[in-house]
């Protein structure tokens, strides 16, 4: 009966938009992603030049627009919300 009362309370807890303000941990958090696909984009592209087999080098370049495409998503999505108070 006690384990149903709480899952009734977390039932009620849950957040039907985004909150208004980012707390310092998901901002710590964001800065990592955004560091993490920068590190793997720059990786990909110094390896690609590194590369003579044309196949292999073009996997490797793909491989960094994609780490590309999302952190200009992960930037986006944060310019688009610049309400929100870090």
């Amino acid at each position: 009966m006690q384990q149903q009362n709480m899952n009734m309370q977390n039932q009620a807890r849950i957040m039907q938009e985004p909150p208004q303000i980012i707390s310092t941990k998901d901002s710590l958090y964001l800065t990592d992603m955004l560091s993490w696909n920068l590190l793997a984009m720059k990786k990909a592209h110094f390896f690609a030049q590194q590369c003579q087999d044309q196949e292999l080098k073009s996997e490797i370049e793909k491989f960094g627009q994609m780490h590309q495409r999302h952190y200009e998503q992960i930037l986006s999505h944060l310019n688009q919300n610049q309400t929100f108070s870090m």
